[in-house]
């Protein structure tokens, strides 16, 4: 293999490396953001004891854990109920594996208790 050829192939696997990595990268925290704001709207009725809509269930299938995860406090976690949010996220289709950690919240080993 010639010299320039091989030069090119380091060359493009930098390139593909680096590309790799922006793919990867998550949603920018101005995007984590949006996705809070738009989940807030969403399913405000569920925090004032609603079934979730069809788009509150939609922003739980698509939001991105590491967005939302960092703002479950403990007492945010105390005012929504684990329980209740794993049976809301369940409800809308998403798993939630057991021993999950969420902010300040981990998920009970045998699923949620009644």
């Amino acid at each position: 293999m010639s010299s320039t050829m091989t030069k090119m192939i380091v060359v493009l696997s930098m390139v593909l490396v680096i590309l790799m990595g922006q793919i990867n990268a998550g949603p920018s925290e101005a995007e984590c953001r949006e996705e809070r704001s738009v989940g807030k709207r969403a399913c405000w009725g569920v925090l004032l004891g609603s079934n979730p809509s069809g788009a509150c269930c939609e922003r739980v299938r698509v939001t991105h854990t590491e967005c939302f995860c960092p703002s479950l406090t403990p007492k945010l976690a105390a005012v929504l109920g684990v329980n209740r949010l794993i049976r809301l996220i369940r409800g809308c289709g998403r798993t939630v594996p057991p021993h999950f950690k969420c902010g300040s919240v981990t998920t009970p080993a045998s699923g949620i208790q009644v």
